[in-house]
């Protein structure tokens, strides 16, 4: 069983930034050879992929962020982290930190962080 609880969303308004954080109850060992991923679900939309990063550390981004937001991950400190720059209105949502199936059989995800971009 692995608990992620994600940090750092908060009311910006456009063109701000924010740095989410997500921090992983699994061992060191664990975490490090897993992969890791940022996703949001806005009210009324299914949830989506916005960055994930694997274990050796190749990111992937949706394109809707490209650019913008950055994913990267300390091993050591258990964490993930994603850097959000010049945000617009339409990145508010709802922010999920994600532990893919991969070294466990199933997905674990955070509560979530509320990001709000004001226009």
């Amino acid at each position: 069983q692995v608990q992620l609880v994600e940090s750092g969303g908060d009311l910006v308004q456009a063109g701000g930034s924010l740095r989410l954080s997500c921090a992983a109850s699994a061992s060191v060992t664990i975490f490090s050879r897993s992969a890791m991923g940022w996703y949001r679900q806005a009210p009324g939309n299914e949830r989506e992929l916005v960055a994930a990063i694997t274990s050796s550390g190749n990111t992937n981004y949706a394109d809707f962020v490209k650019g913008r937001f950055t994913i990267s991950r300390d091993n050591a400190k258990k964490a993930v982290y994603l850097q959000m720059n010049s945000l617009k209105p339409e990145d508010t949502a709802v922010y999920y930190c994600k532990l893919p199936v991969g070294v466990y059989s199933r997905p674990f995800w955070g509560q979530g962080t509320q990001v709000t971009v004001s226009s």
